[in-house]
């Protein structure tokens, strides 16, 4: 057989461990993954890792693309390591409720995309009939809230809506759980610690409750996206956390820094170590950024007031070296983190051939350099809008070259392709 692209390294991360190796690709696949040789591009002190699989994005296009796009999501993901995204069902308009909007959608994202991209549907009142149509169509599953959006276009689920959706298709089911009763109005602030009252950890506690009890009732499938708080964690379901909330502090956001807002709250360091705690166990299944992004004005910066400031991270382009400066410091290994941003996400997805240096699974691949610093510097980030609470934070490991099914992606040419559920 002849192969497009040779790689080899002595540090490939394969679903088996960390190991010298040669990757032969044919097609756009991992045709092989045989013993360190003196085949193709030699890698050098590199590490290949795979592509990651970042499962929660908020594209915002169209509709609120000043937001956020696709073509500028898609470099971010692509200069961070991730090759394939999901977008989530909102705050494009219109939201992803009905085969006709994820048609809008994809005629929307079509020739902007330089990494691969497929789309969650959104369960909401009064659209039940139309959630088997919309996973006929291809999503990946439906994302519903328990809580106020934040868009009106998108309202929230009760545990009796969530119950007939669930029951109506039998798919995943990705929910934002928190409490409507137990969270309560920010007040006007510029301190931090006055919007975290807000949304104790008992919001999430009890919403992650009620949303396991939901999916035994109805023996359906469910994962609970972006966990901030620890005590949340229960079994019957799978877990999600973020860079954010793995990274940050509540106690070290400055006054008015409303670039730190996100719902739910970033809260604190003994927190943040428990999160920790539940990757090495486990208990959380995967990192994914939850990257969403607005204008600059929506932030609030001037004011900085936390209250009206509108709730969202961008870290589409950083999360790798986020999570690998703290893992690392924590004695965790790469192939930990490509087990909880690449595999594990693909797989609870249901991306069959993503996520693994593995025969037969696409051949996206990420050239990494562990032991390299930078600085993060907002105005030199990808996505749309330079928002961002890690400007001017250290950060270690370096993406130098990223691989979308075996071609170098040159940030000038969109190869992505978009994707469908069960083609994956």
């Amino acid at each position: 057989m002849s192969y497009d692209l040779v790689l080899r390294s002595r540090r490939v991360v394969t679903p088996e461990g960390e190991r010298p190796a040669t990757v032969y690709v044919h097609d756009g696949r991992i045709a092989a993954v045989e013993g360190y040789s003196d085949d193709g591009l030699d890698l050098e002190d590199l590490v290949l890792l795979p592509g990651l699989v970042d499962t929660h994005v908020h594209v915002n296009e169209p509709g609120r693309t000043e937001w956020e796009g696709f073509a500028t999501a898609t470099r971010a993901a692509a200069a961070g390591g991730v090759t394939t995204i999901l977008d989530m069902p909102l705050n494009s308009l219109p939201p992803t409720v009905d085969a006709l909007a994820l048609d809008i959608k994809r005629k929307a994202a079509t020739g902007q995309c330089h990494v691969d991209v497929g789309f969650w549907g959104g369960a909401v009142p009064g659209n039940t009939a139309d959630l088997p149509v919309l996973y006929d169509a291809g999503v990946f599953g439906f994302k519903a809230f328990l809580i106020d959006s934040g868009v009106p276009e998108f309202p929230p689920l009760d545990a009796r809506g969530l119950r007939e959706a669930m029951r109506a298709v039998d798919a995943l089911f990705v929910v934002h759980a928190e409490d409507p009763l137990v969270v309560g109005p920010a007040p006007a602030s510029r301190r931090y610690a006055d919007f975290v009252a807000s949304r104790p950890p008992a919001a999430e506690v009890g919403a992650v409750s009620l949303a396991a009890s939901v999916a035994r009732d109805t023996g359906g499938r469910m994962h609970i996206l972006h966990l901030s708080a620890a005590d949340a964690l229960a079994p019957g379901v799978t877990f999600e956390t973020c860079p954010h909330y793995l990274t940050l502090a509540s106690e070290d956001v400055p006054d008015g820094a409303t670039e730190y807002k996100c719902c739910p709250p970033i809260r604190d360091s003994a927190n943040r170590e428990a999160l920790w705690e539940g990757l090495a166990s486990g208990a959380i299944d995967c990192v994914v950024s939850d990257h969403s992004p607005c204008t600059p004005d929506l932030k609030r910066s001037g004011s900085g007031d936390f209250a009206a400031a509108w709730g969202g991270i961008s870290s589409l382009q950083l999360g790798l070296s986020l999570v690998w400066t703290g893992a690392s410091a924590r004695g965790f290994g790469l192939a930990d983190v490509a087990r909880w941003m690449a595999q594990r996400p693909a797989e609870i997805a249901g991306l069959r051939r993503k996520g693994r240096i593995t025969p037969g699974y696409d051949a996206d691949l990420v050239a990494f350099d562990p032991s390299a610093e930078f600085t993060v510097d907002a105005g030199a980030l990808h996505h749309r809008n330079p928002v961002t609470p890690y400007h001017g934070r250290t950060l270690h490991g370096v993406v130098r070259s990223t691989w979308l099914r075996g071609v170098l992606v040159d940030f000038a040419s969109p190869r992505g392709r978009l994707l469908v559920r069960g083609d994956s």
